[in-house]
């Protein structure tokens, strides 16, 4: 390799000798609560599938009828010769879903973030932002070039005290938090976030990725969940968690979203979301409209698996969610964790810095639907097992 390029070798090397070189795993079956993965079948505790959508068999059936009729890609970007009819019938089924008048659809969740701020704001204004949101949300931050003023994590005094010491110093401002922090499976106090932005006529935005589906009644997200419809100025979500397929949306003001379809960059410059993506998110729509059976399911194996951990002795934080983060601290443990859980037939993952912050690193365990009681029977003998090995619990 040229001396050019040795830095990044030098780099790759430390984070081995850190415990923090990630190894990628692969899967060859479909998404659900068991999956071959390195030829191995294992126990599914990895997958964001909340609620077992990914292979459901109308999402499946739905994706494979779009194909017949419009083919697979857009073969464009939605301002030129890229939006078809499904796409403006899965944004008035999202629209309806989540109780709002408008929503726009991007190709993923991240897009969702990156087209929003940079066209809220610019250089003369600010962003308060909580210091635990999601890479996406920081990115975005980032490229609109406001100047980014982070709060405590889910401390209304700081956020408070950030707005008002930093009064009359710009143009424009948005508060903007993840609705369900992924890492930590706690959740938003967008209720209280509320009313602070009311207070200071500031935009607030939510990034509820993992909330959709997930809570509020039938999984419509934490707006829903605070009864705050028709407040939050803008709510992004994604379509590739609890939904099972992949794509992203902007949901609330309709000015907003009107305004993101003129200066969106990615709705401008990237190919729409494909056919049969599209169809299937419509599938899902329609499942999780028919019944709140899948999310109740969930919500049932996340209170079972929670509360039989804290009971062999496992810290799960601070989490209030499906998702349950096992603490280990450092990420030579937890990387170590989760390679005899997975010779025990547990795929969970390990993540440490710079994922979580240093002498924060878990297991994080994604709870869904698809598992059955004796899947998380199985799933908890697993665990037991591993972590008396390794001496965290008795």
């Amino acid at each position: 390799m040229s001396h050019k390029l040795q830095w990044i070798e030098e780099e790759i090397q430390g984070l081995k000798t850190a415990g923090l070189y990630n190894t990628i795993r692969t899967l060859s079956s479909p998404q659900g609560a068991w999956l071959r993965v390195d030829g191995k079948r294992v126990l599914n505790f990895c997958s964001n599938n909340y609620l077992g959508l990914a292979n459901h068999p109308r999402v499946t059936a739905a994706a494979q009828e779009a194909i017949k009729t419009y083919g697979v890609g857009p073969g464009a970007v939605r301002t030129i010769a890229g939006t078809m009819e499904l796409h403006l019938e899965l944004e008035k089924r999202l629209a309806a879903f989540k109780g709002v008048e408008s929503a726009i659809t991007f190709q993923s969740g991240f897009t969702a973030n990156l087209a929003t701020l940079p066209a809220l704001v610019g250089k003369e204004d600010v962003i308060f932002s909580d210091e635990l949101n999601h890479a996406s949300i920081i990115d975005s931050s980032r490229l609109s070039g406001a100047r980014i003023v982070r709060y405590a994590h889910c401390d209304m005094a700081d956020l408070e005290r950030v707005i008002k010491e930093n009064a009359g110093n710009y143009r424009r401002a948005v508060v903007v938090t993840d609705g369900v922090f992924s890492m930590d499976g706690d959740m938003a106090p967008l209720d209280k976030i509320y009313e602070i932005t009311q207070a200071h006529d500031l935009i607030l935005m939510v990034d509820d990725a993992h909330g959709e589906g997930v809570v509020g009644k039938g999984g419509r997200g934490i707006v829903d969940h605070f009864g705050l419809h028709g407040k939050v100025d803008v709510e992004v979500g994604t379509l590739s968690k609890a939904f099972g397929v992949v794509g992203g949306v902007v949901a609330g003001n309709p000015t907003i979203v009107e305004w993101l379809r003129l200066r969106g960059r990615p709705f401008l410059f990237s190919s729409a979301m494909t056919v049969p993506d599209v169809a299937a998110c419509i599938a899902s729509i329609d499942v999780l409209e028919e019944s709140t059976e899948l999310v109740d399911q969930l919500w049932d194996n996340a209170d079972y698996f929670k509360s039989e951990m804290k009971t062999l002795g496992f810290d799960t934080g601070m989490s209030v969610t499906p998702i349950t983060p096992i603490m280990l601290g450092e990420a030579p443990l937890a990387q170590q964790f989760s390679r005899e859980l997975f010779q025990e037939g547990v795929f969970a993952m390990a993540l440490g810095f710079p994922t979580v912050p240093r002498g924060k690193a878990r297991i994080r365990v994604m709870i869904s639907a698809a598992h059955t009681k004796g899947d998380l029977d199985e799933g908890l003998e697993r665990f037991a097992t591993v972590g008396r090995r390794l001496g965290i619990i008795r």
